[in-house]
């Protein structure tokens, strides 16, 4: 069995269905409403453990009802591997829009939790993990995520990237969004290959460095792909890149090439697009 993992943060998001995002002054009344453990961490390792089998998570969580609520979510319904260090302070939620365009608009409320090295988690087991999806944490926190045999994390993480000094597998991340905006130089060494996303344009990957990692197409230096086609009507966006990224990461550590693990992470995206939330219509193996 590949043995997956993610390092990073979860959110306690509460969702409403509605027509539109109100503009300023508007009331807009919704359809549906319901809450979820998520944000990039949470979905990613639900997506990953429905692909592996089982899928261990290294996050911290807040003291309050609400992160009692997220950890017995994320094991009960989830079935994830959980190891949360505690925080003492309320845990970060959400409130997020979902409209009829697709589209997820986010608010936050609090600020984001993230496990550092000093948290009382099992660190050394990373090491045994094929690949990791790292969403957040310290500088710490990463080189203890580097032990896994396959590394791949989100621009969101930059800091404690840059801070951490160790080499990335794959950096993925939305060529679109400007909150995961990478350019050369950000991080020393450079991450192997950067791939950024392109929703339904696909997306492009290109490689760094003078030693091609085993899994780089043979005489390849960038590439591209095309959108995979949806398996229903779409739904919502809330997910789609960190199934992605789940995709990609699980397809690595199981000894995928690239274009194979990338395919699989864009299967995992449109899968998630055609369910309400993040896990609905996530794909399983």
């Amino acid at each position: 069995m590949t043995r997956v993992g993610v390092v990073g943060h979860v959110e306690w998001v509460e969702f409403a269905t509605v027509a539109h995002v109100p503009l300023a002054g508007e009331i807009v009344h919704a359809r549906e409403t319901f809450c979820e453990p998520a944000g990039g961490g949470a979905v990613a390792v639900v997506q990953l453990r429905r692909l592996a089998g089982a899928a261990t998570f290294l996050t911290a969580i807040g003291s309050d009802d609400t992160g009692r609520r997220t950890a017995e979510r994320l094991r009960e319904t989830y079935d994830v591997t959980l190891h949360a260090a505690p925080r003492d302070e309320p845990h970060r939620r959400t409130f997020t829009h979902l409209d009829d365009a697709g589209e997820r608009t986010i608010t936050v409320l609090g600020e984001r939790v993230v496990p550092v090295i000093a948290d009382p988690l099992p660190w050394d087991a990373l090491g045994d993990l094929d690949a990791i999806y790292l969403t957040g944490g310290d500088a710490g926190a990463v080189r203890a995520a580097r032990a896994a045999r396959v590394l791949v994390a989100t621009p969101r993480a930059l800091g404690a990237l840059a801070d951490a000094g160790v080499a990335l597998d794959v950096l993925v991340g939305s060529a679109t969004d400007p909150g995961e905006v990478y350019e050369p130089g950000m991080i020393e060494p450079a991450p192997r290959v950067v791939v950024r996303t392109r929703s339904e344009q696909g997306g492009e990957w290109s490689a760094t460095g003078d030693s091609p990692p085993p899994w780089l197409p043979a005489g390849r230096r960038s590439g591209t792909w095309a959108a995979t086609p949806l398996p229903g009507e779409p739904v919502d966006s809330y997910g789609c890149g960190d199934s992605f990224a789940a995709g990609l990461t699980y397809g690595l550590g199981d000894g995928m090439t690239l274009d194979e693990a990338i395919e699989l992470g864009a299967r995992c995206g449109a899968a998630c697009l055609t369910g309400r939330g993040p896990y609905a219509g996530q794909l399983e193996r």
